[in-house]
């Protein structure tokens, strides 16, 4: 049985004094936060993310307001966004492929952020390549990490980030410019999935933009991410999954893909009462790093617990035998989502 690594106690005293001089600037000036320490979490699966001992997260700014459409950068979207895809819906209809990360402002959070995104998007195009089938085109899309988990409390005490506005309009812009999908992830911290999904909804009013919830950055009100593992009730999952469906059916929108993360069983409590929902496509997505011989076998449980599709993350660094496109298709029930990180 794996066990959870710990930090060592000299990570932890450094983490400390980053935190409270962190705390310090927030009270005078807008300066970075100090981002989460170094872990490992195992789940059966092998571990999670690995976390830098610390990292400097972006200040806060708050997404624009009292419009249905964010702020972008110039050049303004009336000159440079390409219609839609003449069939919307099947953006979200295929398989998708996806790269995941926070932006090339935290590089370590996963590939998408090693390079800008019109050069991610073509390495992505041609990762996705291999998954392309007759009769069975995939989708691209770009996993934006848009509320980051904190080592520290932050000037509200909710151990989260939310990304400037300016980063999720770089990357839609890049989307967009692609036909292709932006799925929003959300990693709470001390504060709810419903609260930060509503800071993101001129983003989600999008017809091009998903939603990824990541439970394991869920904290109780005594928890501090990377020290302990979270998870999320079956109801707030719900009560997420009926605003979005809602926000289709009041926009006009397409389907939205709702992708919940998932590398230990507990994360998801009382997975059985997730409720289905008729304008959003629900994926429990396989995470955490580690050997085939540990995430097969954890794709297969999850996969005949759940009564949604799966999906599957990939580590390109993490992964000690990084699994091809070939072995990912062979899977039983065959990935709806293939994340790569």
């Amino acid at each position: 049985m794996l066990s959870r690594a710990r930090c060592p106690a000299l990570v932890t005293v450094v983490l400390a004094a980053l935190g409270m001089l962190a705390l310090a600037a927030c009270a005078s000036t807008p300066a970075k936060q100090v981002g989460r320490p170094g872990r490992t979490h195992p789940a059966s699966t092998g571990a999670r993310h690995p976390r830098p001992t610390s990292h400097a997260a972006p200040h806060v700014s708050a997404p624009p307001r009292k419009t249905a459409t964010p702020r972008r950068t110039p050049p303004k979207p009336s000159a440079t966004r390409r219609p839609p895809p003449a069939d919307p819906p099947a953006q979200v209809g295929r398989r998708i492929v996806a790269y995941y990360g926070a932006g090339t402002h935290l590089p370590v959070l996963g590939v998408l952020g090693r390079t800008g995104p019109e050069t991610a998007w073509a390495q992505l195009s041609s990762q996705a390549a291999q998954y392309a089938r007759p009769g069975a085109p995939v989708q691209c899309a770009f996993e934006l990490i848009a509320t980051i988990a904190n080592a520290v409390p932050g000037p509200d005490g909710m151990y989260r980030t939310r990304q400037p506005a300016a980063v999720l309009d770089r990357y839609l812009h890049t989307v967009q410019e692609h036909h292709g999908l932006l799925i929003l992830d959300i990693q709470p911290g001390r504060s709810d999935f419903l609260t930060e999904a509503a800071a993101l909804r001129p983003w989600l009013a999008q017809p091009d933009v998903s939603l990824a919830l990541d439970p394991e950055w869920r904290m109780g009100p005594d928890q501090v991410p990377a020290k302990q593992v979270g998870s999320v009730s079956a109801a707030e999952v719900n009560r997420v999954s009926a605003w979005l469906n809602e926000l289709v059916i009041s926009h006009h929108l397409p389907p939205k893909l709702l992708l919940l993360h998932k590398f230990r069983s507990t994360m998801l409590q009382d997975e059985g009462a997730l409720l289905d929902r008729p304008h959003l496509r629900e994926v429990v997505n396989m995470d955490g790093f580690g050997p085939q011989s540990q995430k097969l076998p954890k794709y297969r449980d999850f996969a005949a617990a759940s009564r949604f599709e799966m999906g599957i993350k990939l580590f390109y660094r993490q992964d000690t035998d990084l699994m091809t496109p070939a072995q990912v298709l062979a899977l039983q029930p065959t990935p709806a989502v293939i994340d790569y990180q």
